[in-house]
């Protein structure tokens, strides 16, 4: 019985390495239309008796305003050009960093990692998969592919998914026209998409807006992602 027990598992873990590789490969080419973050978000508002309209566009990385791209780098992840799916100085620094509050220290290819192929909650399991989907990502995508990923996924605004339909709401053109302080203020609600707004920034948002463009300034512009 142990041994059929062992021989069961064993073929469930095969099965799970080779669909999980081949779902990877697909979508190294294929637009993400959907996400289970997505779904959640919509189920979520399905219970709360909200509209549960979801506003996703995709948008390939060419007709998207390269200061976006930037924006979201220079305010979410510094190092993505250079490192392999872990920030393992950020997470240094945020383990040992005393806070009140615990700062993130996910990249940006394990924060698609989570909302691509898996489900939002805190457990080792959920850390455990987005560890192991970062690294498939990191081996069969590019940079330049995770972050067009990235862009067209994370949300931007309440129900709004990508950076096209964050776009259009709130600054009604298409995301290839925004300036560098329209894709700042983009970046400046990542943190929290349903507490700040891009329409109508608080004080906060505006700040850190401000912050996100010297940071811009100071990473050499556009020229820092143009060879991911």
């Amino acid at each position: 019985m142990l041994r059929r027990l062992q021989f069961i598992a064993l073929r469930i873990l095969i099965l799970f390495f080779g669909v999980s590789i081949i779902w990877v490969v697909i979508l190294r080419f294929v637009p993400v239309w959907v996400t289970p973050y997505m779904l959640s978000r919509k189920m979520e508002a399905f219970k709360a008796d909200e509209d549960t309209e979801l506003f996703h566009d995709w948008e390939p990385y060419e007709n998207i305003s390269k200061e976006v791209a930037l924006a979201v780098v220079a305010s979410e992840d510094q190092n993505f050009p250079k490192h392999w799916g872990f920030d393992f100085d950020q997470i240094y620094n945020a383990v040992t960093e005393k806070r009140k509050r615990a700062r993130g220290a996910s990249t940006i290819s394990q924060q698609v990692a989570k909302n691509v192929f898996l489900w939002h909650g805190r457990s080792y399991l959920r850390k455990g998969l987005e560890a192991y989907f970062t690294v498939l990502i990191e081996l069969i995508w590019d940079k330049e592919r995770i972050l067009e990923v990235y862009l067209n996924v994370a949300e931007m605004g309440e129900m709004t998914f990508g950076v096209e339909a964050a776009s259009l709401r709130f600054y009604n053109k298409s995301a290839k026209k925004l300036t560098r302080n329209e894709a700042a203020r983009i970046a400046a609600v990542l943190p929290n998409p349903i507490k700040f707004s891009i329409k109508n920034p608080s004080a906060y948002v505006n700040r850190r807006t401000g912050q996100i463009v010297r940071q811009m300034r100071y990473l050499g512009g556009q020229k820092y992602i143009e060879n991911l």
